[in-house]
């Protein structure tokens, strides 16, 4: 009886861990292909040709890439439309990381919509973008607040301190634009 006691808050602690990483895992994967898809529909519409009305809705078109993915069926996120905070389009480097001052912050106006927010007007509009190579790369970065699904953070109570509720995720994808010719 004693073994038993032992030994079964380190099973569950086992269990739960590994239940909780399958969890956490299936939805980086989903993180991964929305920014993915957001990256790949930016790089496609590159620099919109030059025309202004195609270049209006460039980002908003990335935008809605994202959240198709993220809301289609079979999703795990699509049950939580407010746990993404925030999406940015960036321009990237050549080694991948974002080129200061150039990325567009869309905020998640919690009903799974997504305004632009920072800065005031967007610092790396679509028609500046250039697709003549070599060619700008975009990258699309999203941020998540994951939830545990599972009552792992109580049974860490058994070793010490609860564990955290919930997990900050993010994911980023960086592609080359597309040359419009």
């Amino acid at each position: 009886m004693v073994e038993f006691a032992i030994i079964v808050p380190v099973f569950l602690l086992l269990l739960m861990g590994m239940l909780e990483f399958g969890f956490v895992f299936t939805h980086n994967l989903t993180l991964e292909y929305a920014t993915r898809e957001g990256a790949r529909a930016g790089s496609a519409l590159s620099d919109g040709g030059g025309d202004s009305t195609v270049c209006a809705s460039i980002d908003q078109n990335i935008i809605n890439a994202v959240t198709k993915v993220l809301r289609s069926p079979g999703s795990p996120i699509v049950g939580y439309p407010n746990a993404v905070t925030s999406i940015v389009i960036w321009q990237a480097n050549s080694s991948g990381n974002p080129v200061a001052g150039t990325s567009n912050v869309w905020t998640n106006k919690l009903n799974g919509t997504f305004t632009f927010s920072a800065p005031v007007t967007p610092v790396w509009t679509p028609c500046s973008r250039d697709s003549i190579p070599p060619s700008d790369s975009i990258g699309v970065s999203l941020t998540y607040t994951y939830t545990m699904v599972t009552p792992l953070g109580a049974i860490e109570k058994f070793f010490g301190p609860p564990g955290p509720a919930t997990l900050q995720m993010t994911d980023k994808t960086v592609m080359s634009l597309n040359p419009t010719n």
